[in-house]
């Protein structure tokens, strides 16, 4: 540890070869996840690195001050990310979908086919050209508000109005009167 606090990499290498499995193997038990596990090991080594002058041997050894700041950190790791919903968000690829397939009986990745599935074609048709033209470009398509302002000669606040409204229309049209979250008067 000494030559650690010196700015020995050499030394830095040797604590990590010689403690790495150890520190990832408790990050991970208490983790749970692989990849914060990876992080976690990383993160305490650049600890050691940086607090190595706190370390009193006296106190105790380099593999136990090296795995109770791991523990430590690990623990306010899961803490962070339980607040975060981390640990109970849902895999895609794990779940299956369910929706309604196009009414040709095969499954087509275009856009058209799964709109026209769902009736959405006709509500999409009740809109301005220009409100079709932005939401198009900008969901469909993916480009920014600026990139369409550029793209069809007009300003930012006129795309912004046309997008706005737009999906208000579309709103109004799928949920009649009533919008979802809206309160009743």
């Amino acid at each position: 540890m000494a030559r650690v606090c010196d700015g020995d990499r050499e030394a830095l290498a040797a604590l990590f070869c010689r403690y790495a499995r150890i520190v990832r193997a408790v990050a991970y038990r208490v983790l749970r996840d692989t990849s914060e596990a990876d992080d976690l090991l990383q993160d305490v080594f650049l600890l050691v690195h940086r607090l190595c002058g706190t370390f009193d041997d006296a106190k105790g050894t380099a593999q136990f001050w090296i795995l109770q700041m791991t523990y430590r950190r690990a623990i306010s790791r899961r803490r962070y990310l339980n607040s975060r919903h981390f640990y109970t968000q849902v895999e895609l690829d794990d779940q299956s979908f369910q929706g309604a397939e196009p009414r040709s009986g095969h499954f087509d990745n275009s856009i058209d086919q799964i709109l026209a599935a769902l009736d959405l074609q006709k509500m999409f048709g009740a809109l301005s050209e220009d409100q079709q033209k932005t939401l198009r470009l900008h969901f469909i398509e993916g480009y920014t508000l600026d990139e369409i302002a550029k793209m069809l000669g007009q300003s930012r606040g006129n795309i912004r109005h046309h997008s706005f409204r737009g999906l208000e229309r579309l709103r109004k049209q799928i949920f009649g009167g009533k919008l979802p979250g809206a309160r009743a008067v």
